[in-house]
């Protein structure tokens, strides 16, 4: 197992996720002890959200701002100060080398040490906006961010090469970290009704989202939880 006492050893981190809720529904528990433990958190947020809906009227502008401010909101609830937004088309991702320029740039710019994104090995992952983001996070660490014949052309801008110390995935079908948010999970609630368009406050909602949380830590000496599989990147 690794070390969860170590979990919270370094100062920045950054999630990569491909929708407005994916960050909040996966660890915003984490978040919430990252960000009270005065760590450096940002959200990369890849898509805008705007194929989010089964409501057919609604105008695709309409909902990324809907959806735009539902982070904005959210992240607030948890004490995170930077959000990205890269603004990608919902449903239409692709793991090639102009998504890892944006991941690249925004790791390159902000110099995290822990990337914290989809595990896009998991078998049966289903939406194919987790995979390529979840891939391409990992390309993105590693080789492309730590080495400067990547996207030369950052060099110019400022960005400077930097190695990740770690990448984490979440919804890993073999985690080896489970971190306690039993103390945290209101926030994490709190934090997912700020998204009105998707769960808003559906009392069933959280509750799957509490069950879920409860099989997580399953074993464990606490009662509620979030996991990863954690990768060692600096060798």
């Amino acid at each position: 197992m690794h070390d969860a006492e170590k979990w919270m050893q370094y100062e920045r981190y950054m999630l990569v996720v491909a929708h407005p809720d994916d960050a909040e529904f996966s660890s915003a528990g984490t978040i919430a002890r990252l960000t009270d433990a005065g760590k450096e958190v940002t959200i990369v947020q890849v898509t805008s959200g705007d194929k989010g809906t089964a409501d057919a009227d609604v105008e695709p502008e309409t909902l990324v701002d809907r959806r735009r401010a539902e982070e904005l909101e959210s992240a607030k609830r948890l004490g995170v100060a930077r959000v990205e937004f890269l603004g990608c088309t919902d449903g239409e991702l692709v793991a090639d080398l102009t998504l890892r320029e944006k991941v690249v740039r925004v790791i390159r710019t902000y110099k995290p040490d822990v990337v914290i994104s989809h595990d896009p090995f998991r078998p049966y992952a289903l939406h194919p906006d987790h995979r390529a983001v979840g891939f391409t996070a990992l390309d993105s660490v590693y080789p492309t961010a730590r080495d400067p014949q990547y996207f030369p052309h950052h060099l110019s801008e400022g960005l400077t090469p930097h190695k990740v110390a770690e990448i984490w995935f979440f919804n890993a079908e073999h985690p080896d970290l489970v971190i306690d948010i039993t103390g945290v999970f209101d926030r994490k609630v709190h934090a997912l009704q700020a998204h009105v368009s998707q769960v808003g406050t559906d009392p069933a909602v959280m509750e799957r989202v509490r069950d879920r949380a409860r099989e997580v830590a399953a074993g464990q000496p606490f009662e509620l939880g979030e996991a990863y599989k954690v990768v060692q990147m600096r060798r």
